[in-house]
């Protein structure tokens, strides 16, 4: 686990995150497939958003677990906010969005989001 920082395009949304990226994934899904998303898990006490609730625009498809945020000035989704499957409240982190990390050196598992 590392603290990273992180945030949209534009500088509105910005957040601190503490969160291991060995255990990451690439969906093909309907969203994450068109985002190019590449995503790690963290609990939401492991996430403070510093800057831009109120930039904040959700989008919730499918079943609905995941509330997907991007910013509504630039259409960055660094992160959205769920529950896991023990119950536990989450924050889903768009790893692409962090500040410090090569997502290219970076070897997520691949999902098959689209047969769900």
């Amino acid at each position: 686990m590392a603290t990273h920082e992180g945030g949209c395009q534009c500088g509105r949304v910005r957040f601190t995150v503490e969160v291991g990226l060995d255990d990451l994934i690439s969906c093909n899904c309907s969203r994450c497939g068109k985002l190019g998303a590449v995503m790690a898990f963290a609990g939401a006490d492991d996430f403070e958003l510093r800057s831009g609730e109120d930039a904040l625009t959700e989008y919730q498809f499918n079943t609905h677990k995941i509330t997907h945020l991007f910013c509504e000035t630039c259409g960055i989704q660094s992160f959205g906010r769920g529950t896991a499957p023990n119950g536990q409240q989450m924050v889903a982190i768009n790893v692409r969005a962090l500040d410090d990390v090569d997502v290219f050196a970076l070897k997520p598992q691949q999902v098959d989001g689209k047969s769900f």
